[in-house]
């Protein structure tokens, strides 16, 4: 197999140097053999009723950092609000 990694890295606007092609070579003829030793499946594939998925309980947690606690890591507070760049002329 033969894949063209200069024409690949050109398509994609990536530098490539020469000492490092073989190796990218390399790994996607790997890449490609991995994906056909993948099973074709035909069948449509639909959801066992009799064993649903069970998903875990979204359950909110309030008040578990006080306000100082949150504020202390970041690089700038002022009047207990963060301070951030300014976005918009």
């Amino acid at each position: 197999m033969n894949i063209d990694i200069r024409h690949i890295a050109e398509l994609s606007r990536l530098r490539i140097n020469d000492d490092e092609l073989e190796k990218f070579e390399e790994d996607m003829e790997n890449i490609v053999k991995m994906i056909e030793k993948l099973p074709n499946i035909d069948e449509e594939l639909t959801l066992n009723t009799d064993d649903p998925l069970i998903l875990r309980e979204d359950i909110a947690v309030e008040n578990r950092y006080t306000r100082q606690e949150l504020m202390q890591n970041a690089p700038s507070v002022k009047a207990g609000c963060l301070v951030v760049p300014k976005t918009i002329e």
